[in-house]
């Protein structure tokens, strides 16, 4: 017996429904629609592993210090430097369109168009508006942070720099 035909039966044990394979044809997801949406709504905006979490790690391996996470200002940023005036988003590829690495899902296809524009439009707006009152951003892509964390910290040690030479 195949090992997908051993996890049908046990959705169907589980659910005592029968587990509908013909409903999405072609599609590519191994889960319902109900389940994916029940996943999708469980990814949070703080908090994540993949970006903000592993950037604070790297901040704290490389001994960086002064910044808070979630300061409440125009776009929520993940980390703020308020002395350099400096705050650095950690953007993920899905939800903001990484244009290197974004598949757009294969169904309902026209709501992830365009929450995605909107997500991308939205991140335009508030770096320049953050950057017209005066603040450095920094936006990292979540892929960028996995592959070369060091150049991402790099990145921001920069910003800090200049902006310390600001102060002065």
């Amino acid at each position: 017996m195949s090992s997908r035909l051993t996890e049908v039966g046990a959705r169907f044990l589980s659910t005592g429904r029968p587990v509908d394979f013909c409903h999405h044809p072609g599609m590519a997801d191994v889960f319902s629609p109900a389940k994916r949406s029940e996943i999708m709504r469980g990814i949070k905006s703080q908090g994540n592993r993949s970006t903000e979490l592993s950037m604070a790690a790297c901040f704290r391996k490389a001994r960086i210090i002064g910044w808070r996470r979630h300061v409440r200002m125009l776009g929520r940023p993940d980390f703020t430097f308020q002395a350099a005036r400096t705050v650095v988003f950690v953007d993920g590829d899905f939800w903001h369109g990484n244009p290197r690495t974004f598949k757009l899902p294969k169904t309902n296809t026209r709501f992830w168009k365009e929450k995605i524009r909107y997500n991308r439009t939205n991140d335009k707006r508030v770096t320049q508006q953050l950057k017209r009152n005066g603040w450095t951003v920094i936006r990292i892509w979540e892929s960028s942070l996995k592959r070369r964390p060091e150049a991402c910290v790099a990145r921001v040690v920069r910003a800090l720099g200049k902006n310390k030479q600001k102060c002065r």
